[in-house]
């Protein structure tokens, strides 16, 4: 008899492995498979550094990387929102507008200030507060994280929640309202499959996947390494279903290593730097994201530093130069194009869902928005963020 399976997980990028540890934890038998020898997929960490050379076919690092062991490189670095931008700024303008987004509560009228959460666009909010261009800029786009300007002509409700989790966040850490974890985002993947494991979750690493069986339009199973394991659901990341996904555009990313943390930055030992659209006359910002040997992903008194972008024109890595010129001097770069692929439908008919490749934003912001959207589309209903520890107790009353 073949194994059969609630759900199978195909690649262990981040996304993936947030979703099979969900579904694991509902209820749903589980088998997570990546042919790939690693966990992390597209989203791994790369270590030693001896090892991204040998990616980046880059002949192998001199003494003074120091020790490759050292290194954990992430290939795609995000910061995570954890729960002194304004010294040009009219503050008191800005420090009013903050104050209603903090005090801002959707199903109490009395703190929306005569606007429909559901209908003012957040330009009207901004207008109302009469912030500046350059306020609203930064708002935008350091602080609610948005990747284009398209939110202003949207209902403010979106905006103005992700502004306050930004602010809660920082309250909370006081210096950074971001997390990263030491040794690299490639831990993040494995506390999910640990997770799973708990729940009895099956993990098969570096299985070649032949086929996906098919039956009336629906996924049935997968073949690998000749076993069938059925299923009901399949989840995976686009490398696994070329067929079912369509080019949305490109990213380019700039890893470089460094023996010196950015300019301007009292020194920090990780930073994120955004360089607004506007001012270079594009669509896309673009974004530097620093991290350094404090986090255990360098070398002692090394940093690692990330340049990225969406690709706007046939020479990218001209349109990174401003990001790079803010790292100068820099010891060793390597740089990938990669294409940011989206399923082509919602999965619902196949019951094979794709998540959408990683963008080009050095935050989780985009990646939670595809793991809630997958979820709703995969089980049908919408993700609560609760303790499961709480679902324990429920069931015990």
């Amino acid at each position: 008899r073949m194994p059969e399976f609630d759900v199978i997980v195909l690649g262990t990028g981040l996304k993936e492995c947030v979703l099979s540890g969900l579904m694991s934890v509902s209820g749903k038998k589980v088998l997570h498979m990546d042919s790939n020898p690693y966990y992390g997929g597209e989203s791994a960490s790369v270590s030693p550094l001896e090892e991204l050379y040998k990616r980046f076919q880059v002949s192998a690092p001199s003494k003074s990387m120091g020790c490759g062991k050292d290194w954990n490189v992430d290939l795609i670095p995000k910061f995570l929102l954890a729960n002194d931008l304004m010294g040009m700024f009219d503050k008191r303008r800005f420090r009013k507008f903050m104050s209603f987004v903090l005090n801002f509560e959707e199903n109490d009228p009395r703190t929306h200030h005569d606007m429909d959460p559901h209908r003012t666009t957040m330009r009207d909010v901004f207008r109302h507060f009469d912030l500046g261009d350059d306020v609203v800029e930064v708002t935008g786009h350091a602080l609610a994280l948005h990747i284009n300007d398209d939110y202003l002509e949207q209902p403010c409700l979106k905006t103005i929640n992700r502004i306050k989790l930004y602010s809660e966040s920082l309250a909370r850490y006081s210096l950074s309202p971001f997390l990263y974890p030491l040794f690299g985002l490639g831990e993040l993947p494995q506390g999910f499959v640990r997770l799973s494991a708990i729940y009895g979750n099956s993990y098969l690493l570096n299985r070649r996947v032949d086929e996906i069986l098919m039956e009336d339009g629906r996924v049935a199973a997968v073949r690998s390494e000749g076993e069938v394991f059925r299923c009901k659901q399949l989840i995976c990341d686009p490398s696994y279903m070329p067929e079912r996904v369509k080019k949305a555009g490109r990213v380019i990313r700039v890893i470089c290593l460094l023996n010196h943390p950015i300019k301007n930055t009292h020194d920090a030992n990780s930073c994120q730097i955004i360089i607004p659209q506007t001012h270079l006359n594009r669509k896309s910002d673009i974004y530097i994201c620093l991290l350094s040997f404090a986090h255990n992903v360098a070398a002692e008194g090394k940093y690692m530093a990330v340049v990225s972008t969406m690709v706007e024109t046939c020479n990218p890595e001209k349109e990174v130069a401003p990001g790079l010129a803010l790292l100068e001097p820099i010891m060793e770069k390597f740089v990938s194009i990669s294409n940011l692929m989206v399923p082509t439908d919602n999965g619902r008919r196949s019951q094979i869902f794709i998540s959408r490749s990683y963008d080009h934003t050095p935050h989780f912001q985009t990646e939670t928005d595809d793991i809630l959207d997958l979820y709703h589309r995969v089980t049908g209903s919408e993700f609560i963020f609760r303790d499961p520890r709480d679902a324990d107790a429920d069931s015990d009353d």
